[in-house]
């Protein structure tokens, strides 16, 4: 909008627009390639070690990825886990990004008796390393039987993602009572708490130091990357979304928790209304 051969001068067409002068004089810098690849393999290799040692910390994790060569400092790992999404699960003060106080709802499941499927359901997002960059996999597990109801794969963290992957999951499986979350940005922004709202779900949000409340479905992530993701290779989002469409079928239909008596999800899941 600003044009340099007009009769008004610079500085007045920026006070008639309200544009700060300087920001005329600004030339984007261009990203840095290499920069931007050793952060996509040091992200890899954090996701290893928070998958493997979960409890693990920004400054352990430097410690481990400067054991394996990387000139890295904690304030760079710290850096990269916020932008990954993850966090040590080990009571600490702040669990994730998140927004205002008034956002965040209560702890509803302490003490809670689940009893019936789609009484309760935990959702979370995880950090998927890729070839060539990475991708976010929305999850959503029932609490009763352990059955994964719904999942959605994102090249991003941002709350539609979410909120898609909440309405594909009612729209299959019923509406829950409660739905469980962390305090992550996604699930105390607006769009997902009047989502939640429109379809009569309960929102419960993990407690401040509690890193347990959404255990669960944590579980889960780690059971999806040591056992499929890890042994397998995949360099496609494609191909990454027919693994985890593999693994959740067989997780659901083939493989026995001992929690359930050594019976599969699907089973506990749909005998639960048959009955």
């Amino acid at each position: 909008m600003i044009q340099r051969d007009n009769w008004l001068s610079l500085r007045r067409q920026c006070e008639l627009l309200g544009l700060n002068r300087s920001g005329l004089y600004y030339t984007p810098a261009e990203p840095d390639k290499a920069v931007a690849k050793l952060d996509e393999t040091l992200m890899v290799r954090i996701d290893h070690w928070h998958t493997r040692c979960p409890y693990l910390g920004s400054r352990k994790i430097a410690s481990k990825l400067q054991e394996e060569g990387f000139p890295v400092c904690r304030k760079t790992v710290r850096r990269l886990m916020l932008k990954m999404g993850i966090y040590a699960v080990y009571p600490k003060p702040n669990l994730s990004k998140r927004n205002f106080k008034e956002a965040i709802v209560p702890y509803l499941l302490r003490n809670y008796n689940v009893s019936f499927p789609n009484q309760v359901w935990s959702i979370d997002i995880t950090y998927i390393p890729m070839p060539h960059g990475h991708m976010y996999l929305t999850a959503i597990i029932d609490w009763y039987s352990r059955k994964l109801v719904g999942h959605y794969l994102s090249d991003s963290l941002e709350a539609e993602y979410v909120i898609h992957a909440v309405k594909e999951t009612v729209e299959k499986c019923g509406t829950p009572a409660i739905i469980n979350s962390d305090q992550g940005s996604q699930f105390t922004s607006d769009d997902y708490k009047e989502l939640l709202r429109r379809l009569n779900i309960r929102q419960s949000m993990d407690g401040r130091s509690r890193w347990a409340d959404n255990i669960m479905i944590e579980r889960w992530f780690r059971s999806l990357k040591t056992e499929q993701l890890y042994p397998n290779e995949y360099r496609t989002p494609r191909e990454l979304r027919q693994l985890i469409n593999q693994y959740v079928e067989d997780y659901n239909s083939i493989r026995p928790h001992e929690a359930l008596g050594y019976k599969v999800p699907d089973e506990f899941y749909f005998g639960c209304f048959a009955a």
